[in-house]
């Protein structure tokens, strides 16, 4: 996962500013020295990291820290706010002009995912209520046009194309189709090149004047590190952009060009793709990203994606089944699938405070719930309603139907059964004071 070497090495640098009582000015020239070095390996521009770690130390040798009670907390709150700010702040949105349509430039490089997080796009746009357009205006790589036209089919979102004609005209032609046929938001997928050169940045320039885009999105892959912050500058320098979707947040790079763009251009990150799903894009937080960087989880995001994939009504109902009569298997099976719409069991931890830390070296397989949900589709409906009655004849024919093991069968039947018994100690009166109990100050 991207800044995951990040996060590890301002995690062991505050761990140590943590056992000391009180901080010297010569304290924290140390802190910041090492946070340097672990920006700069985590390949962030050198100018970029140097001036947020002279930011930091201004702040942290002030009197409201060198004279707090805990000021490893407050030098941790103050890099907290400085890596918000390093990364733009608040939330960057698409512009919405007051006559339809939003007309949106995607560029960038071949291999960035231009095409794709297009399609990622235009289904989050879809999903908001909108009615979006894509548009095939890359005509010389081949099967571009095919690749969107698939992408547009699983997404639910109709493409616009003309073959190889001008990408000018075919732009053109489609901000009047947009217009005629009630579409909001026309996105634009451009030609991209292997690098920048005169000929791509001199089309993409006769589009934006031909067409007026409202934003010009830029797509740059984060696994390109530094060099993707050099993209990004080339291509601002040109298009004056309006800002960037940073690709493949979900892979191991070092996360430097996060943490670069917005300083080196002015432009912020607008969206993160985190994975391959046409699903996995993200509104990019700078403010939950900072608390990703620093180990403290991301709940705000978590509960979003819960509330993208849950049903909710569902969900409701099972709350009220387990607190007043219980669950069966049936309930768990459907817990599990719901819970897979999240995404991995990895992604969704990382995302609890304190909880990214503990796993980052724990190998977490998916496809136990898989494994555990082919043990309950091998029960018959009265098995999976009445548990209590798998006896060691069922436990092997139910091990054999599902391709398992008896003691699989064995584990997920103790693990239903202790979920039973803690619902039972949830549904104690005493149990829920012991629970307000912990709102209450020492």
């Amino acid at each position: 996962m991207a800044f995951e070497s990040l996060s590890d090495k301002l995690s062991a640098v505050f761990k140590r500013l943590k056992s000391k009582g009180k901080l010297t000015e010569q304290d924290v020239k140390n802190v910041m020295r090492e946070v340097r070095l672990a920006l700069l390996e985590a390949d962030v521009n050198y100018k970029v990291a140097k001036e947020f770690t002279a930011k930091v130390a201004e702040r942290a040798v002030g009197a409201e820290v060198m004279q707090s009670l805990t000021p490893a907390q407050m030098v941790i709150k103050i890099v907290n706010e400085e890596l918000t700010a390093l990364m733009g702040g608040g939330d960057a949105h698409l512009s919405r002009p007051s006559s339809p349509p939003a007309i949106v430039m995607l560029c960038g490089l071949q291999g960035s995912g231009k095409t794709t997080h297009a399609g990622k796009l235009a289904l989050m746009l879809k999903k908001e209520g909108h009615r979006p357009l894509l548009v095939a205006a890359d005509v010389y790589r081949p099967a571009a046009i095919q690749q969107l036209k698939v992408i547009g089919e699983k997404a639910g979102v109709p493409v616009f194309e003309m073959g190889a004609e001008d990408p000018v005209k075919i732009s053109m032609a489609a901000v009047k189709h947009a217009k005629d046929y009630g579409h909001d938001f026309v996105l634009i997928d451009t030609a991209g090149r292997l690098q920048i050169d005169e000929k791509l940045m001199d089309e993409l320039q006769n589009i934006r004047a031909a067409v007026h885009p409202s934003d010009i999105l830029l797509v740059v892959d984060a696994m390109t590190g530094q060099e993707a912050v050099n993209v990004a500058k080339s291509f601002d320098d040109l298009l004056n952009i309006s800002g960037v979707i940073l690709t493949k947040l979900d892979g191991d790079a070092r996360g430097g060009a996060a943490l670069s763009v917005r300083a080196v251009t002015g432009k912020p990150i607008m969206y993160a793709g985190t994975g391959e799903k046409l699903t996995d894009i993200e509104v990019f937080h700078p403010d939950r990203m900072a608390s990703r960087i620093l180990g403290m989880g991301d709940v705000l995001t978590l509960i979003e994606d819960a509330e993208k994939a849950l049903d909710r009504k569902e969900a409701e109902a099972t709350a009220r089944k387990m607190m007043h009569e219980g669950i069966d298997l049936n309930d768990l099976l459907e817990q599990m699938r719901q819970m897979k719409k999240m995404g991995s069991m990895k992604s969704v931890l990382s995302k609890l405070p304190g909880v990214a830390q503990q796993i980052k070296d724990v190998e977490i397989d998916d496809r136990q719930i898989d494994r555990m949900e082919a043990i309950i589709l091998s029960m018959t409906p009265r098995e999976r309603a009445k548990p209590e009655i798998i006896n060691s004849q069922r436990k092997r024919r139910i091990a054999a139907g599902s391709g398992m093991k008896v003691e699989d069968v064995n584990r997920l039947l103790k693990g239903y059964e202790q979920m039973r018994k803690m619902m039972k100690q949830m549904k104690k009166p005493g149990f829920r004071k012991r629970l307000a109990g912990f709102g209450r100050p020492f």
